[in-house]
């Protein structure tokens, strides 16, 4: 059995959530206590109850402890078995289907047939994956890795309301996952992006937004093609802005913001061209959030992965640490630079 204490590194939910993924690839059970425990509202929320939820009916587990504020559950999958098909869920809040949906992504790479996974909940928040970051630069990569996934906005949430729907399909994997190499940023080729606004038309926040983002971009001899969407599906007023730049050497690094209560349109837009400018001149070949997420692939790859992050941060500390500790994955770090020797672990053929 895996025994993993959440209290380590971020003592987030992504211990968690990683945890849960690793556990269903490698057909093990699972007990993680100290859940969320450098987390204010630690033990499970909503949002990860529904997560362990999925992961169990994923994979017909059997659980033990699972509740509200629960700070150590047992998690035993049903051994060679990852269901595939079409599933709905509903988080109840506006907790994160982006997260949720990452979460249980992998483990989609390695059933038998395509998966559906439509989720209900929020999709632009702080703190949590960008809906449109996650289908414009983070599947992009994974198409590196030979995986194919893709996200479906059909209807924008935020908080506190939430009520956003996404859909996301992933094909299942043949064989191996391929390594990956991203050892040189390139030259910034073009940058594409999307502008979101919901139920904010006559305050022109999309526009601005982006107007915003390219005041900042054109001083540095680079400019955007954003997109405007004015939205009026959502059930409350919301922004976010992505924007993602293609380079020479195959790179794709974003930058993203949501709105939030009190913070204005011009300073979204100023501080996602920020960003991006930020990780651009460190040199990166992935951003500050892709640097983290693709994590989990390299390590389940077949041979070495190698990438230069940003900066480091507590989720990728975090997740070196879980498949260093799960996997037995190979790590190595020169200065930004990080190698990952994967394990190699099958697909299905």
């Amino acid at each position: 059995m895996i025994e993993i204490d959440g209290s380590q590194k971020s003592g987030s939910g992504t211990i968690l959530r990683y945890a849960l993924t690793l556990a269903c690839i490698l057909n093990q059970d699972l007990s993680i206590y100290n859940i969320r425990a450098k987390r204010k509202k630690s033990g499970l929320q909503p949002q990860h109850l529904k997560t362990v939820e999925a992961f169990q009916i994923l994979t017909q587990a059997i659980v033990e402890g699972v509740r509200l504020n629960a700070k150590e559950i047992i998690f035993k999958p049903k051994k060679n078995f990852i269901q595939s098909g079409s599933f709905d869920w509903d988080i109840g809040t506006a907790g994160s289907t982006t997260m949720m949906g990452l979460a249980i992504l992998p483990i989609g790479f390695f059933a038998g047939a395509p998966s559906t996974y439509r989720i209900t909940g929020g999709l632009f928040q702080d703190f949590a994956p960008n809906a449109y970051h996650t289908k414009h630069v983070l599947f992009e990569i994974l198409k590196k890795f030979k995986l194919e996934a893709d996200l479906h906005i059909s209807r924008p949430g935020y908080v506190p309301v939430g009520g956003g729907i996404i859909e996301i399909k992933v094909k299942q994997a043949s064989g191996k996952i391929f390594p990956v190499k991203l050892t040189e940023q390139g030259k910034v080729l073009e940058i594409e992006g999307v502008s979101l606004s919901s139920n904010l038309s006559e305050r022109k926040v999309s526009e601005r937004m982006a107007g915003e983002c390219n005041k900042i971009l054109n001083k540095q001899g680079l400019d955007a093609d954003i997109k405007i969407i004015n939205d009026t599906k959502a059930k409350q007023k919301g922004a976010a802005l992505a924007i993602w730049a293609k380079t020479d050497s195959g790179c794709i690094i974003g930058s993203d913001m949501a709105g939030k209560l009190g913070r204005t349109a011009e300073e979204i837009g100023k501080n996602v061209a920020k960003n991006l400018l930020e990780d651009l001149n460190s040199g990166a070949t992935v951003d500050r959030f892709s640097a983290d997420q693709i994590i989990i692939y390299a390590a389940l790859a077949e041979g070495e992965s190698e990438y230069i992050i940003p900066r480091i941060s507590e989720h990728i500390e975090s997740n070196l640490w879980l498949i260093k500790d799960i996997l037995g994955a190979d790590i190595s770090f020169e200065g930004n630079h990080l190698k990952i020797k994967g394990i190699g672990r099958g697909t299905p053929a």
